[in-house]
């Protein structure tokens, strides 16, 4: 179930219920989620459950489910398994033919998205890019002509070398949104040009500070065909009529039968 990314008020009516009824309560931190069950009074005893025991405390659980417990399972933040431990133990719960049921809520992700001012049709959730750069700048490169926003999350110490990657392999018209520390004190969404926000973390130390949502842009339309769809539309054309070899490229490309179609008219004409 989701629980608040910062705010402890932002949880729903019915996770408190089922807190409260639950036999065991499967949580990240015990420590931390602590501080929530005691602002509502809940006194279920907790198991951690992290990635480096998600494997064996998953049978732990399926055992307590087994002996016919309730089992609730939260992260520290928000909602488990979206970038944070949570799909091992669901996977081995389904695989021992118990139900689970999903309690939505806070999303960190969703959050920065409803109040990122972006009009894109379609975002992609990447989550956290690799730590080391050449695996992040190859991720990036390839994502680079996803027709959608872009959904991160980063790490303070981290966000910087991120944001400068980005900078460097996306169009620098596109916009990204900052928005750190989600529901809590210093709360800070802003919207910028791609190409200022290098100039916009250096401008303050403690915009690097905090959990970070970044979300950026879709890339602007195309114009035109790509080398690709063209190399393919060529060779078609060769054995095809206009309309079949339009289509046919379309199928494989993935580009706009109606562009291509016209292409392919121009082409004959040549």
């Amino acid at each position: 179930m989701a629980t608040p990314l910062g705010n402890l008020g932002d949880i729903t009516l019915r996770a408190v219920d089922i807190l409260k009824q639950a036999d065991l309560i499967a949580c990240e931190d015990t420590r931390h989620a602590r501080r929530l069950l005691d602002h509502y009074g809940i006194r279920t005893p907790t198991l951690a459950v992290h990635e480096h025991n998600e494997r064996e405390a998953g049978e732990k659980l399926v055992a307590r489910l087994r002996q016919g417990q309730s089992v609730a399972l939260i992260s520290d933040a928000g909602t488990p398994a979206v970038s944070d431990p949570g799909a091992r133990v669901v996977a081995a719960v389904q695989a021992a033919g118990f139900p689970v049921v999903p309690l939505p809520g806070a999303n960190a992700a969703i959050a920065a998205l409803s109040a990122s001012g972006l009009a894109d049709e379609h975002f992609l959730f990447v989550g956290f890019l690799p730590p080391k750069p050449g695996p992040r700048r190859t991720q990036i490169a390839a994502l680079a002509a996803v027709p959608a926003a872009l959904v991160f999350y980063e790490a303070p110490h981290r966000v910087e070398e991120t944001v400068a990657d980005l900078v460097a392999l996306l169009e620098p018209g596109r916009e990204l949104v900052v928005a750190r520390e989600l529901t809590k004190l210093f709360e800070q969404i802003v919207r910028l040009p791609l190409a200022e926000a290098p100039a916009w973390f250096a401008a303050d130390d403690n915009r690097r500070r905090g959990e970070f949502v970044l979300i950026v842009s879709a890339p602007p339309p195309r114009t035109g065909l790509d080398d690709e769809a063209e190399r393919v539309l060529k060779l078609l054309l060769a054995e095809l009529p206009v309309k079949q070899a339009a289509k046919l490229a379309a199928a494989i490309t993935g580009q706009g039968r109606n562009a291509l179609y016209q292409r392919a008219l121009e082409l004959k004409d040549l």
